[in-house]
């Protein structure tokens, strides 16, 4: 079984950014991300995107999101993405990112509006671990706890559908619209992972959120994949190698596991030989390298 790496080139010739895109199960996954470069995600069925290092033009309809931590290379296009959406005459975004960043970031914007003499409407909502972030009836997003050299945050994304107690199951559909009539609740709420996004983390991040290992698409870094590497230094940055994923190889539930977040040290085709050279043969056609 060899290694998936059939990810999809985008063109974006208004801007240049790579975009890569995938779907699966009815969502798509679109963004790129190399480590001191950029990082931008979103997955337009959800209407939300994760961090923004760099803002594609076609990515600006995209109306929340959520920001892991504040190194430029996740944050620094957040006043073009505003400045933009104000031009093209949209509601202001929402933006959450850790509560700490808040105040930096108004500042950031202000100064921006102070250079460019234009206005940068946006809600910025501060969040942090243990929160969760209500975006409709049926999504809700959980925000978890990472670990980076500055304040850092993980998100999963989870579809809420209503199901039928058991205790009812077995009853006809007048009997349970007269309970409901009288005001008896007959569902239970029953949550999926759908989406789950880590930013930069050491594997202390991964471990502390086990429903990421659940989620139907994990979004991971894997910075490092060379042999040789220092493992005490790597997590001590706040990042993770492909070793730590392979020891963890037999959690991974997901449907789809996206590595990304490659050092720029290596060469895209070196980097795909290691991976695929290592990882078991259960995780192959799983992995997705982001590249």
């Amino acid at each position: 079984m060899s290694l998936d790496t059939s990810v999809e080139s985008l063109d974006h010739p208004v801007d240049n950014a790579p975009v890569r895109s995938m779907s699966h199960k009815g969502l798509t996954l679109e963004g790129y991300s190399r480590a001191a470069v950029q990082t931008y995600w979103r997955v337009p069925e959800l209407k939300l995107g994760f961090d923004l290092g760099l803002q594609p033009w076609s990515f600006m309809t995209t109306p929340n999101w959520f920001v892991s931590h504040t190194h430029l290379d996740h944050i620094a296009a957040l006043p073009v993405y505003v400045a933009r959406r104000r031009l093209m005459k949209m509601e202001p975004p929402t933006i959450y990112l850790p509560a700490s960043a808040v105040e930096p970031v108004e500042r950031l914007l202000r100064a921006v509006e102070r250079l460019d003499r234009g206005r940068l409407p946006v809600k910025l909502v501060g969040v942090e671990p243990g929160q969760e972030v209500e975006l409709s009836r049926e999504l809700v997003v959980s925000v978890h706890a990472t670990k980076h050299t500055i304040p850092s945050l993980g998100f999963i994304v989870w579809e809420r559908r209503k199901k039928l107690k058991p205790e009812f199951q077995n009853l006809s559909g007048e009997e349970i619209r007269d309970l409901r009539l009288s005001g008896i609740e007959v569902s239970a709420e029953i949550r999926l992972p759908k989406v789950a996004f880590l930013g930069d983390t050491a594997p202390a991040g991964l471990d502390a959120c086990p429903d990421a290992y659940k989620a139907e698409i994990l979004i991971l870094e894997m910075t490092f994949v060379a042999r040789g590497e220092r493992p005490e230094v790597i997590h001590k940055y706040g990042h993770m190698h492909l070793d730590d994923i392979l020891a963890r190889a037999d959690r991974f539930e997901n449907d789809w596991i996206v590595a990304s977040h490659f050092s720029t040290r290596l060469h895209p085709d070196v980097i795909h030989k290691v991976v695929e050279k290592q990882l078991p043969e259960h995780l192959k056609s799983r992995v997705k390298i982001w590249l």
